[in-house]
């Protein structure tokens, strides 16, 4: 198995020894508090997972304005994204040396999800957000989602070193799928798989995307795939967790030959930073043990922000030579041939016309859907589509 990224050995940051969590939510009770937003929590989350090794907290203003410009910290770590805890006013007792409760607001009672030494207090001016947003985002424009996210967060960074009690509600609600970098590397290491190959999603699997695994398996030699789907917050109109669960487990329990796939989740909010938050997928990737990582048109896109293969230019453009272990698999747009009678790449059909695929935009999907019309079976499996067609008609 690969190497976690820059480290020989796994560091997550969560408390494993539960005496120590117990003494650590006794003493939260006498320590100033910070609510966190949605994506600081996540970042809480990833970081107490072991996502994001080998860092061991939240980082400073130093360090975001260097990875915005670099995409390496101050200390030289490669980095792609700035991992900020970021408020909008500074409470008593919040200094630097103190410690202090993070609390979930994702979770009525907003319980202490992990302590945070305080090393630094710097202040963002709204120039220097708009500079990260349009590195990091390649945007500064608030029509990107993820830049207006970015722009409506506190203006007070807190870094340094974390202990995390609890991964938010994220183990509770998505107990079936949510999984720990170092819980996957041990499921990896269980099923003997000598390879892995990572599948990112924050969509449902169609046909495409499950040939795409298969491909992927085959000309990567690899043992297995992990399906590794995002559980945090999306943007409006994208399919809620639960039911891209629901679906992908159906699609690999009919589809996929057993022992081949696993089905996991991660507890973050997507950024749709494109080219960048495919960099980050990857380091996630490597941790949780995975050898490769498909990265296909539009990876971590949205709307017309990106080219098509940004997302894989940048491994070759931006990221320096052996800094990571895991391999890019690079796909094409995947889709159904008519003439061939099969799914592939549409790179290996350069006789083909568009005309000779089975196209559908994600529109034209969600409209069928909605409409309770069912989708060509060479677009999505039946069982799939039932599962997707329940969700649009409920929400009609």
């Amino acid at each position: 198995m690969v190497n976690p990224y820059q480290t020989g050995q796994l560091k997550p940051l969560f408390v494993f020894d539960s005496n120590r969590r117990d003494e650590l939510a006794r003493e939260a009770e006498n320590l100033p508090s910070v609510l966190l937003d949605s994506a600081a929590g996540a970042n809480v989350v990833m970081l107490g997972a072991g996502y994001f090794n080998p860092l061991e907290g939240f980082m400073n203003k130093a360090d975001a304005l260097s990875i915005a410009d670099s995409m390496h910290t101050k200390g030289n770590l490669f980095w792609p994204i700035p991992i900020l805890n970021r408020i909008n006013s500074i409470g008593a007792g919040i200094e630097p040396g103190s410690r202090i409760a993070l609390r979930d607001s994702q979770i009525e009672g907003n319980p202490v999800l992990a302590i945070q030494n305080v090393e630094l207090i710097d202040r963002l001016s709204a120039s220097e957000t708009e500079h990260i947003a349009e590195k990091v985002f390649g945007t500064a424009s608030t029509e990107h989602p993820g830049v207006l996210t970015f722009m409506s967060q506190g203006e007070y960074i807190l870094s340094g070193s974390l202990e995390v009690l609890n991964f938010s509600y994220f183990e509770t609600d998505f107990s079936d799928t949510f999984r720990t970098a170092y819980s996957i590397r041990n499921e990896i290491e269980r099923l003997g798989w000598k390879k892995a190959v990572a599948f990112q999603t924050r969509n449902p699997m169609h046909r495409a995307h499950e040939e795409l695994c298969k491909i992927a398996l085959e000309r990567t030699n690899s043992d297995g795939v992990v399906i590794h789907m995002l559980l945090g917050k999306l943007k409006p109109g994208d399919i809620p967790a639960k039911v891209r669960d629901a679906a992908i487990r159906k699609m690999v329990e009919l589809y996929f030959p057993k022992d081949t796939v696993l089905i996991t989740g991660y507890g973050f909010d997507m950024l749709y930073a494109g080219p960048r938050e495919a960099v980050l997928h990857a380091i996630m990737r490597q941790n949780l043990g995975a050898s490769y990582m498909i990265v296909g048109r539009d990876h971590a896109g949205v709307g017309d922000f990106y080219g098509a293969f940004d997302s894989q230019t940048i491994f070759h453009d931006q990221v320096p030579a052996g800094t990571l272990e895991i391999e890019i698999f690079e796909a094409d747009h995947t889709a159904y041939s008519k003439k061939l009678n099969k799914v592939l790449m549409m790179r290996d059909a350069p006789d083909h016309k568009k005309e000779d695929f089975v196209l559908l935009s994600g529109t034209r999907v969600r409209e069928m859907l909605s409409a309770g019309q069912a989708l060509p079976p060479e677009f999505s499996r039946p069982e799939v589509a039932r599962i997707l067609m329940d969700h649009y008609r409920k929400g009609a």
